[in-house]
C-alpha cells in the first residue's frame, strides 16, 4: 500500500518537471489519484507513463491554455489547446457550472483535448453547487460496432452525479462497453483472461484474450453481442461520440487520435484532438433544492432496501463501491500493481525525482 499524499506529490512533481503550470500539475495529480482512490486503477497512475510518452513525442502541450471559441449564455465550445485532458477538462466543467449558476443550466463541448481520466470526477464537481453534473468523452477507436470487425468507436464513457440530502450522492460512471481498455490492460498484467462477450479477434470471433487489441481485435459494445443488446451499447457509444466530437469540432469515431504514443496519429483527421461534453444543471431551476434532495434520499433508500438475490448482502446504489474503496484507501493506502510501481521507479530515475519510499 502507498500513501495517497506520497503518490500525489510524486505525480505533481513529474508534471512540473515537464513544464506544466503548478496549478495544472496539482489538478492533474489529483484527478489521476482520484481514480486509484475510487478503485479504478485503469485510469489512475497507470496512465502516467502513457501521458509522458505522448509529451516526449511532442504529441501533447504541457502548458496548454484553453480558449472559448463560441458561447451563448448557457453553452460554450472550448478549445483545450492540445493539453492534458486532466488539466484542461476541469476548466471546461467550471465554465458549465458558472453558466448554470447564471441561467439554470450550462453545456460545454470541448475539442483539441486528450485523455481526461475518470469521467465521474468532472460530474462530481457540480455536486458542491447543488447541481447535477453530466460528463461524456469520446476515445481512441478500439470498439467495433455491432456486426462489424472495424474499430470505429471508443469506450466512450458517460458519468452522471446527482446530489442528495442525508444520503451520499448518486454517481454513475460507466463505459458504453463491457470493459474499458485500461481494465483489459490490468487483466493482462495480472495474467487473467477476459470474460467472453468483452472482446473479439480481428475476424470477429469471440475471444478471452485481454491483449487481443494488439493483435487487431476489438472491444465489443455494451451487451457483448446483438442477442444480448450490443446494438444498445453501440447506440450509447455513438451518442457520446456525437455530443463530444461532432458538436465540438473534435475528431470523431475512427479519427480520434490515439492516447498512446506508439500508435501513429492519422493524417486524415476530421477535427481537433479528442472531444468531451460537460453539463451542469442547477437543481433549483426545477424545484427547491432541499425538496429535490429529500426526494433523492427517498429514492436511494427505496433502492438500497430492495431485496437482494441469494448470495448478495445488499443492493448497491451507483457510487457505493467507489465510496467504500475511497474510505479504505485514504486510511490504509492505495494498492499499486507491481508493474505500475516498476514504471513509477523508471520515471523517478528518468526525471530525477525521488520515488515514493
Amino acid at each position: 500500500m502507498y500513501k495517497y499524499e506520497l503518490i500525489n506529490d510524486f505525480v505533481k512533481q513529474v508534471f512540473i518537471k515537464i513544464g506544466c503550470y503548478e496549478e495544472d500539475a496539482e489538478k492533474g495529480a489529483e484527478i489521476l489519484l482520484a481514480a486509484d482512490l475510487r478503485g479504478i486503477p485503469s485510469h489512475g497512475v497507470l496512465r502516467l507513463k502513457d501521458y509522458l510518452n505522448l509529451w516526449e513525442n511532442n504529441r501533447i502541450n504541457s502548458k496548454a491554455n484553453i480558449e472559448v471559441e463560441h458561447e451563448t449564455p448557457s453553452t460554450a465550445v472550448v478549445n483545450g489547446g492540445n493539453g492534458f485532458g486532466i488539466m484542461v477538462a476541469p476548466k471546461a466543467m467550471s465554465i458549465a457550472i458558472e453558466k448554470a449558476r447564471n441561467v439554470g443550466t450550462g453545456w460545454v463541448s470541448m475539442n483539441n483535448s486528450n485523455h481526461f481520466g475518470i469521467a465521474g470526477y468532472y460530474s462530481m464537481m457540480a455536486l458542491k453547487n447543488d447541481m447535477i453534473g453530466i460528463t461524456m468523452t469520446n476515445a481512441n477507436p478500439l470498439v467495433a460496432p455491432t456486426f462489424s470487425i472495424d474499430r470505429l468507436l471508443g469506450t466512450n464513457p458517460i458519468a452522471v452525479a446527482i446530489p442528495a440530502l442525508k444520503q451520499p450522492p448518486f454517481i454513475a460512471d460507466f463505459a458504453t462497453t463491457p470493459i474499458a481498455r485500461g481494465k483489459l490492460d490490468v487483466m493482462h498484467r495480472n495474467g487473467k483472461e477476459a470474460p467472453l462477450g468483452f472482446v473479439q479477434d480481428k475476424l470477429g470471433n469471440p475471444s478471452n484474450n485481454p491483449n487481443i487489441l494488439t493483435e487487431g481485435g476489438a472491444i465489443l459494445p455494451l451487451g457483448g453481442d446483438n442477442e444480448h443488446g450490443s446494438h444498445k451499447g453501440y447506440c450509447l457509444g455513438s451518442i457520446v461520440d456525437i455530443f463530444s466530437a461532432v458538436l465540438s469540432g473534435a475528431n470523431f469515431g475512427p479519427f480520434v487520435p490515439p492516447s498512446v504514443a506508439y500508435l501513429p496519429v492519422l493524417s486524415n483527421s476530421v477535427g481537433k484532438g479528442t472531444g468531451h461534453f460537460f453539463g451542469a444543471i442547477r437543481v433549483d431551476a426545477f424545484q427547491p433544492s432541499d425538496v429535490f434532495k429529500k426526494q433523492m434520499d427517498k429514492w436511494i433508500e427505496t433502492f438500497r432496501n430492495a431485496t437482494p438475490i441469494e448470495g448478495q448482502s445488499k443492493v448497491l446504489i451507483p457510487g457505493d463501491p467507489e465510496r467504500e474503496k475511497e474510505t479504505i484507501y485514504k486510511k490504509e493506502g492505495i494498492p499499486l500493481l507491481e508493474s505500475v510501481v516498476n514504471e513509477l521507479k523508471s520515471i523517478s530515475k528518468k526525471y530525477d525525482i525521488p520515488f515514493l519510499r
